[in-house]
């Protein structure tokens, strides 16, 4: 047997050329490289076998290198996943370490890729299997360091199994400027975290080219890619609008967030960019793991939403109460959109159980599900809310209870942007159920919740470092120019990168558990931006539009204080014609939304004196 000097990427095997080894493995042909790794097709004659050789692309300088070096492939060896291939053997020849693996009839995500691109379905389901063991590993502490589409294993039947765990750790750390750390050393956590946040944009990489069938920035290794994006280069990774295989919007999405040129707005986990691509995956409310299904088994061990703070106060109030006030009981019901939404659950189902389901519209309004169920109805649904804060930690209640208090302030500026004629409780009412979605993904998903509020915040632009040149001139008296501001995803566009899922899917389906009819289902929803305005629009266009205008106008007054003004000039401009009223006319409705009442029957425009710009 002949050994020969370690594989470089310039010794393939050409047909009826002389045999090349490494080791007792015969070398067959290079499967890829990169900075990092390099892997080879070899066959072991003693078994026959075909394996995958894993080797770093340089040899290690020293032996403190080498024994750190096989101390992580063994670590990485004793992983068990599905989706993790397991060593074959793992060894140091010549100095050289290497992994081998079983390879038998697999191929490389490489070697499938397509230039017309492939099926989003496709990409998705592969890459939610890649993911779910990378997720494994990081969890055990340990990052891959370069995932490669030359180190992904795919059989016939679509098993995916990711190889070269940690085998470019000692070449990563050297890259980063460090050797031989201790595993428990804080700067090795430290570079541990750094490692698996660049696993998961590696991971973004390859679905970027998936599905648009050639690599990113045409640049095969996905290490080089991540050094020519932000923060160490300047350059964009974005699916194309234009591909020969067209990528449906949720997946777009999904994938562009994963690459993202600000870093913040990236995925910080493999768990977190799994769950998006699940969520879209199993979108259907008939597939189990889906965001749908998870949303209904929480549903069931938690309640819809907790009471607000004050429950206890509110209950008693109503105690006082006789059942002959009805107006005066929907009052404090509609001070917790929580029981105010229990109510419409429980008439709702009441008729369905009854038989009136298609006896009519289901019921909108508090005032006749009071008179449905009656003062003890209103009472048993009180007392059957989970007290504040349900099952929500300090952080996550603070930010439903930030929420409850927005939606209640679009409520009460519904009802002074309504034109005459038009009922206070149901204007109030569908404004509240506008945000049901929103209401829901803050209490069963806060973790998402947290992600989702941050995309549709726009976020300061990441300034060139010419910190110098802004220091003189501030210095010589220039003024400091305005910040600017990266544009945020819509809601919609940010559920799809979260979730995979749009939010009016929850708020769809729980409507319909409580018998709302397909029309009415359309109530519940924003118009979209794009959608026509109709000649003459009916009476539920025209709740439509005030609710989504007043909930406008409270995501406006969000913004960062430079984009408030600008963004109640477009609320103005798409809603104030239809709507009938000016900029100074929505002023003075925030100025007095305090006095905003169920009790008013038409637009208060005319009690109320314009404010001064």
């Amino acid at each position: 047997m002949v050994t020969v000097q370690p594989p470089s990427s310039d010794t393939p095997r050409a047909r009826g050329s002389k045999l090349r080894w490494f080791g007792h493995m015969q070398l067959l042909r290079l499967l890829g490289r990169s900075k990092r790794t390099m892997a080879w097709h070899v066959v072991d004659p003693s078994s026959g076998k075909d394996l995958m050789l894993v080797l770093p692309r340089l040899q290690l300088p020293d032996q403190p290198s080498l024994r750190h070096w096989q101390q992580m492939a063994r670590l990485a060896a004793r992983l068990d996943h599905p989706q993790l291939a397991v060593p074959h053997a793992v060894g140091v020849h010549e100095a050289w370490p290497y992994v081998s693996y079983a390879m038998a009839e697999d191929a490389t995500l490489l070697e499938r890729l397509d230039s017309k691109g492939l099926p989003g379905t496709q990409v998705a389901e592969w890459m939610a299997q890649l993911l779910s063991g990378l997720a494994f590993a990081h969890d055990a502490g340990l990052a891959h360091h370069d995932l490669q589409a030359h180190l992904v294993l795919i059989s016939d039947d679509g098993q995916l199994r990711l190889a070269g765990l940690a085998v470019g750790a000692e070449v990563a750390l050297r890259d980063a400027g460090s050797e031989g750390l201790d595993a428990l050393d804080a700067s090795a956590l430290r570079l541990q975290r750094a490692a698996a946040q660049r696993d998961v944009l590696a991971a973004g990489v390859l679905m970027h080219g998936l599905l648009a069938g050639k690599a990113a920035l045409d640049e095969p290794d996905t290490g080089q890619v991540i050094a020519r994006t932000t923060p160490l280069g300047n350059e964009l990774v974005r699916l194309p609008w234009s591909l020969p295989r067209p990528v449906v919007e949720p997946l777009r999405v999904i994938v562009n967030r994963a690459t993202d040129r600000q870093e913040r707005q990236r995925y910080a986990s493999a768990r977190s960019l799994l769950r998006a691509l699940e969520g879209w995956l199993h979108s259907d409310e008939q597939k189990s793991g889906g965001p749908l299904s998870l949303l209904m088994q929480r549903l069931d061990a938690n309640g819809l939403l907790p009471s607000m703070p004050g429950a206890a106060e509110r209950v008693a109030r109503l105690a006082l109460l006789d059942g002959g006030r009805t107006h005066d009981l929907a009052e404090v019901v509609l001070e917790d959109p929580a029981l105010a939404f229990e109510m419409l659950r429980s008439v709702n189902l009441a008729r369905a159980r009854t038989g009136l389901r298609g006896g009519g519209e289901p019921v909108l309004a508090v005032r006749r599900a009071i008179a449905m169920l009656g003062l003890e109805g209103v009472r048993r649904n009180a007392l059957a809310l989970r007290s504040w804060p349900g099952a929500l930690r300090e952080e996550h209640a603070q930010a439903l209870h930030q929420l409850l208090q927005r939606c209640q302030r679009a409520a009460r500026i519904a009802l002074l942007l309504r034109p005459p004629g038009y009922d206070a409780e149901m204007v109030y009412l569908v404004t509240l159920l506008h945000n049901l979605g929103r209401l829901l993904l803050h209490y069963h998903f806060p973790e998402e919740a947290a992600q989702w509020r941050r995309l549709i915040q726009p976020q300061l632009a990441q300034q060139p470092a010419a910190a110098g040149a802004a220091t003189a001139g501030l210095a010589a008296g220039q003024q400091s120019t305005a910040p600017v501001y990266e544009p945020a995803l819509s809601e919609e566009e940010a559920a799809f990168a979260v979730l995979g899922t749009d939010l009016s899917l929850f708020s769809r389906a729980l409507a319909r558990q409580w018998g709302f009819d397909e029309a009415s289902l359309t109530l519940l929803e924003r118009p979209s931006e794009r959608s026509n305005r109709a000649a003459e629009p009916s009476d539920d266009d025209v709740l439509r539009a005030v609710a989504s205008c007043a909930n406008s106008v409270v995501d406006a007054l969000a913004l960062p204080p430079t984009l408030v003004k600008a963004a109640l000039a477009r609320v103005v401009q798409r809603h104030g014609l239809n709507l009938g009223f000016s900029m100074a006319e929505l002023k003075a409705a925030l100025h007095n939304e305090g006095s905003a009442s169920i009790g008013e029957s038409s637009s208060a425009w005319a009690s109320l004196a314009p404010v001064a710009n």
